[in-house]
């Protein structure tokens, strides 16, 4: 169809908004960019070993569900797959509400190593690297879930710190410490032992060959001292490593700071199988785009995506197929596509249908969160019917546009240009059907059901 402007505008709070940068806003962020922004030049994309499996994954599991990744996903551009928390615990064989283990397994520098009874190819104090030789010989990226700080078991016995005059106890701060996680102290982050401490932790990480690390326990509360010196520890690595912040929400006031160390932020706590936590997200979303932070090598992360299996050992809620409905399924990919967000799946991807392979390769959705020009998405029109539309320019030109119904009842949404600030002519096209949107000239009108939506991606006619 060809999609004309302009009609009248459909009822409702009407906001109309240029292509760039809100009026009066400017870059917050340094002129020359951060080196490690070219590790992300797009969304990450991956898998997850925390919502299907909790503090309990075994190398068997992982390995299972990374050879899914290379056979089906690595084609469709999924690339890494990471161990999520507490994989130093042995005795780690269901979620522990409290992160409670038994002793964790460390090093003579009180480093943390994986648990060889969950992971064999650990043994004899090999750590993960036998492990991420397996997935780099797919051709994939190996990632791990770490804590913010040093073990308090560590402190207690006062190692020394690996090419370093300090002990353990001179780079911990005994008065920092995880609201939902017991095993650490934080680091004293503006001392040289602290510092020293973290170089130490990512020198083995780098032999083992870690291309991802997630640091929890970093962005709400906001650990500004300790972001900076994980950023140092990795610069200082010798490896590139894509720099994940968790849990959130990490606060937008913060945006500049964490743009500028990390390739990627929670936008929220934990995101799991419920309408209310994807409903948040969208608002959570249209915050962090006002920031004007994200883009190329630094993304805003909506958190892993809960489709498929899921909860089989997670300790959040029982082992069961999504509860998000098919409706929410569409809504949440849309929605990950249009801020974007990285694409870290949570399933247990062996246990997937067809139709959950089907929504996670979708070709129009993939291009749409790839896209090149990394520009996020904004709410373009909010209507009292719950409705709303986002925008998002796109590198060749075209515009994504996605429809919402965030109510409880089936509602109508009637697009034109006039509501997206577009002049001439544009081709319009469905990316889910992949079929032109409407046979009518000049506008667009969906009946949305609950918690659906509807994506369209809109090309010049020139």
């Amino acid at each position: 169809m060809i999609f004309a402007a302009p009609l009248r505008p459909i009822s409702g709070i009407l906001l109309t908004l240029s292509l760039g940068v809100a009026t009066g806003s400017t870059d917050p962020l340094r002129a020359a960019e951060p080196a490690h922004w070219a590790h992300a030049q797009t969304p990450p994309m991956g898998w997850n070993s925390y919502d299907a499996y909790g503090s309990s994954v075994t190398e068997h599991e992982f390995l299972a569900n990374a050879t899914y990744v290379k056979d089906h996903l690595l084609p469709h551009g999924y690339n890494i797959v990471v161990v999520d928390f507490r994989w130093a615990d042995a005795t780690a064989a269901d979620y522990d509400p409290n992160g409670i283990g038994g002793p964790l397994h460390a090093d003579e520098f009180g480093r943390l190593l994986p648990a060889p009874n969950r992971f064999p190819s650990a043994s004899d104090g090999q750590g993960f690297k036998p492990l991420a030789d397996r997935v780099h010989g797919m051709g994939l990226k190996f990632g791990i879930h770490v804590m913010r700080g040093i073990p308090r078991q560590v402190v207690t016995a006062n190692t020394p710190i690996e090419k370093s005059p300090f002990r353990a106890a001179d780079a911990a701060n005994t008065k920092s410490t995880c609201k939902w996680c017991p095993d650490m102290w934080g680091i004293d982050a503006g001392t040289q032992a602290g510092q020293d401490y973290y170089d130490s932790v990512f020198r083995l990480y780098a032999s083992w060959g870690v291309d991802f690390v997630k640091v929890d326990d970093l962005s709400y509360p906001y650990h500004e001292k300790e972001v900076e010196a994980v950023r140092r520890a990795i610069d200082r690595c010798g490896r590139p490593m894509i720099f994940s912040t968790s849990p959130g929400a990490t606060p937008p006031g913060k945006a500049p700071h964490v743009a500028d160390h990390a390739n990627m932020w929670r936008i929220s706590s934990d995101f799991w199988d419920r309408w209310r936590d994807l409903d948040r997200s969208l608002d959570l979303a249209d915050a962090w785009q006002k920031t004007g932070v994200a883009g190329p090598g630094r993304w805003p992360d909506g958190d892993m995506i809960p489709l498929g299996r899921i909860g089989i050992r997670s300790g959040h809620g029982k082992d069961r197929r999504t509860h998000f409905t098919p409706d929410e399924q569409v809504t949440l990919l849309t929605h990950f596509a249009m801020m974007p967000s990285p694409l870290m799946l949570g399933m247990s991807l062996t246990d997937n249908d067809a139709r959950t392979l089907e929504l996670i390769t979708h070709p129009g959705i993939l291009g749409i969160n790839q896209d090149k020009l990394g520009r996020p998405g904004r709410r373009v029109l909010k209507n009292e019917n719950k409705t709303e539309v986002w925008l998002r320019a796109l590198a060749d030109g075209d515009q994504a546009v996605a429809l919402y119904n965030r109510g409880e009842e089936a509602a109508e949404i009637t697009l034109t240009l006039t509501n997206l600030d577009l002049e001439g002519f544009w081709s319009a096209h469905d990316v889910w059907s992949g079929t032109p949107a409407d046979p009518a000239s000049a506008s667009v009108t969906r009946t949305l059901p609950p918690h659906g939506a509807v994506l369209l991606r809109l090309r010049p006619v020139r």
